[in-house]
């Protein structure tokens, strides 16, 4: 079985599309998301175990110079380190 078309139209193909100058000059760039932040607070004693950790690692050296800067704590440190050292000689 055949059929007939009975009309057809015919439509110009539309013209493609140029960005504008004034177009991308006003376009801005997409902004990076700002990295999420967390804060966290410490309590007293996780601070207190925080500075006796760094002590513990601090080397002979450094604690003479801050001994020698005036820090109570690294002249005490250093004076028991000398009785220590005096009483097994």
């Amino acid at each position: 079985m055949t059929s007939s078309i009975a009309s057809v139209t015919h439509t110009q193909p539309a013209a493609p599309v140029q960005p504008s100058a004034s177009r991308t000059t006003t376009q801005t760039k997409p902004k990076p998301a700002k990295a999420a932040t967390d804060t966290v607070q410490l309590s007293a004693a996780a601070q207190a175990q925080s500075a006796a950790i760094k002590e513990l690692r601090e080397t002979s050296n450094q604690t003479a110079q801050e001994a020698h800067s005036g820090d109570l704590q690294a002249q005490r440190l250093l004076a028991k380190e000398n009785a220590a050292q005096s009483a097994n000689k």
